[in-house]
């Protein structure tokens, strides 16, 4: 793909400061229908819908979160103002070299593995491509893999040139970009279910009735 042509790394500073006051971190929300139609917002559902999906696109999750307290202070700092996520797919040689290059400059970042059809429409909605690798640093997108255009966005968000990694940290494991998981309705239709779903209890025998020592009629008083 063209490699994005910039002027200087201070053009390239003044464009993610820009990026990451408004699209540092971006939530997709994959919501399935009573009907089962599915769309994508960036909004959240409304409690209506019986399926729903939230993924972080651009965010990192609890591990790397976890994982980022141990770095140093100054590439916590870094890591904090522009995350880097990276987008791959299954045989993508091109991806896997963007994520030697990251590896190898000791880049902490967070891997979306792009498999199933909703992953795809998730990404698509992200990149406005289906194309991968697919590289966030802050709010700046970059479609495709390129050594140089990758190192120079890298420095230009101030991450160092080599490895300052700690010896115990390990990269996150891969994760799909879309994940449904299924609402639970709220307690009060629950319970109101439940009970139009319980069968009507039976009427009362009546004590049957009759002449007795106390009653030799068998009036009902």
């Amino acid at each position: 793909m063209q490699t994005l042509k910039l002027s200087s790394l201070a053009a390239v500073a003044a464009v993610f400061v820009m990026g990451s006051v408004c699209a540092q971190a971006q939530t997709v929300y994959r919501i399935v229908g009573p009907d089962g139609k599915v769309t994508f917002s960036d909004k959240p559902p409304v409690a209506a819908a019986t399926s729903v999906t939230a993924r972080n696109a651009g965010n990192r999750p609890a591990e790397a979160n976890a994982q980022s307290s141990n770095l140093p202070f100054e590439l916590r700092q870094v890591v904090a103002r522009f995350p880097v996520t990276l987008y791959t797919g299954a045989g993508c040689a091109p991806c896997n070299a963007g994520r030697l290059m990251l590896q190898g400059r000791g880049i902490p970042y967070t891997e979306y593995s792009i498999g199933s059809n909703e992953d795809i429409e998730a990404l698509q909605r992200l990149s406005g491509e289906k194309s991968l690798p697919f590289l966030t640093i802050g709010g700046q997108k970059i479609k495709g893999y390129s050594e140089a255009e990758w190192s120079q966005l890298l420095s230009a968000a101030n991450y160092p040139d080599a490895s300052r990694l700690p010896a115990n940290f390990r990269y996150p494991v891969p994760k799909p970009l879309v994940s449904a998981q299924q609402v639970s309705p709220a307690p009060d239709a629950a319970e109101a279910r439940q009970a139009d779903e319980e069968p009507a209890a039976a009427p009362s025998t009546p004590a049957a009735t009759g002449p007795s020592p106390s009653n030799p009629t068998g009036i009902k008083f």
